[in-house]
C-alpha cells in the first residue's frame, strides 16, 4: 500500500491515525531470514518489488511469493520455469504462468492501463524477450500495443504499423541478429526507443553481442540499450517514460 493511500485513507475515516502511525514506524522490508523483502519499494520509486525466479530455492520462492502477494495483492516473477509454477499454485491457486516470456503472475483484477507503449520485435524468435517487456509494462499499469515480425528484412511490414509506433508514448524495439530494428524506428518516431538485443542469431552474432554493439553504436537520435535479453528492463523504463506523458 503506497504512502498516499494510506494518508487518504486516514482523511476519509478508513483507517485510525493509530494504525497509520503503526504502518510508518513498521521497517521498510521485510526479514525472512534468507531474504529481505523491499515492502517500501514502490514508496520510493513508483513500482513494487518483482521476483527473479531463476536460481531460487523451491521454499525460499513459495514463501517470498506468498508474502509479496500479502503485501500487495498481486505479484509479478520473471524467468520463472514450469516447475516454479507448479510450486507456487499450491500457496496461490489463481497464479497465471506464461511459459512463452517465463512470466509467473498474480494480478488485480481491477487495474487500469494507461497510455501507449508500442513493443516491437524483429521476429518471432525475439517474442519471448518482447513479451517479458510488454507484460512487465502492463503490470506497471501501461496500455501496450504489440508489433510483432516486423524486422528490416521485410522493411514494409514497419511501415504498415507506423502509426502505431508514432502514437506511442515510448517504444520498445526488440531484435537479434544484426539488431538494425531499433536504428531504423529511432529515425521515424519522436519518442524515445528502448533497444533490447537479443540472444537470438547465428555464430557471428556472438549470442547477441553483435546486436547489442549495432544498438549502442546507434546514429538514430533518441535510442537507449539495455542489456541482452533484458525484456524485463526495458518494459520497466518503458512504464517509466509512460508514466511521465500522462
Amino acid at each position: 500500500m503506497e504512502a498516499r493511500e494510506i494518508l487518504n485513507q486516514v482523511k476519509n475515516g478508513g483507517i485510525s491515525v493509530e494504525d497509520a502511525e503503526k504502518y510508518f514506524k513498521k521497517q521498510p522490508f521485510e526479514e525472512m531470514g534468507y531474504a529481505k523483502l523491499d515492502s517500501h519499494r514502490e514508496i520510493r520509486s513508483g513500482f513494487p518489488e518483482v521476483v527473479f525466479c531463476s536460481g531460487k530455492p523451491d521454499e525460499y520462492l513459495k514463501s517470498i511469493y506468498q508474502k509479496l502477494y500479502e503485501l500487495n495483492g498481486e505479484v509479478f516473477g520473471t524467468r520463472a520455469s514450469l516447475h516454479q509454477y507448479k510450486l507456487v499454485s499450491e500457496v496461490l491457486p489463481d497464479v497465471i504462468y506464461d511459459e512463452i516470456p517465463h512470466i509467473l503472475k498474480l494480478e488485480l483484477k481491477d487495474k487500469k492501463h494507461n497510455g501507449k507503449i508500442a513493443v516491437c520485435s524483429a521476429g518471432t524468435a525475439d517474442i519471448p524477450v518482447a513479451e517479458e517487456a510488454a507484460q512487465t509494462a502492463e503490470y506497471f499499469g501501461a496500455e501496450v500495443e504489440r508489433v510483432y515480425d516486423v524486422g528490416v528484412s521485410g522493411i514494409h511490414r514497419l511501415f504498415a504499423k507506423i502509426d502505431i509506433l508514432q502514437e506511442a508514448n515510448c517504444v520498445v524495439a526488440v531484435a537479434g541478429m544484426e539488431g538494425a530494428l531499433a536504428s531504423v524506428i529511432g529515425g521515424l518516431v519522436s519518442r524515445p526507443v528502448i533497444a533490447v538485443p537479443t540472444s537470438v542469431g547465428y555464430g557471428a552474432s556472438f549470442n547477441g553481442l553483435s546486436a547489442l554493439l549495432t544498438m549502442v553504436n546507434s546514429c538514430a537520435n533518441g535510442v537507449a540499450v539495455v542489456n541482452i535479453d533484458n525484456g524485463y528492463g526495458a518494459g520497466y523504463i518503458a512504464a517509466q517514460i509512460n508514466r511521465l506523458a500522462l
